[in-house]
């Protein structure tokens, strides 16, 4: 996965299986392992889920994503493919 999935999936204001799936690199059933921790972790202090879907906010921060580095990382690209469009 680039810097610009990257940043696409963590857009999203919910986190679905596949795009923990995707942001871990794990396994489905250590997806699943990993889904039901943040679960409980955000249920324990009180607050409701919708059924399969985590915030994708505690998402990154369970995994501790560096956005700003993926945001430079895509930025980069980004004008990479625009240098190489134009030659």
């Amino acid at each position: 996965m680039n810097a610009n999935e990257m940043i696409k999936i963590i857009s999203k204001v919910w986190c679905t299986s596949e795009d923990l799936q995707k942001l871990s690199g794990l396994g489905i059933t250590n997806t699943s392992k990993l889904k039901r921790k943040i679960k409980e972790k955000i249920e324990k202090d009180g607050k409701v889920l919708p059924k399969g879907l985590l915030p994708m906010s505690e998402v990154v921060k369970y995994l501790n994503i560096d956005i700003d580095y993926y945001k430079k990382i895509a930025e980069y690209q980004l004008k990479e493919q625009v240098v190489k469009t134009v030659l």
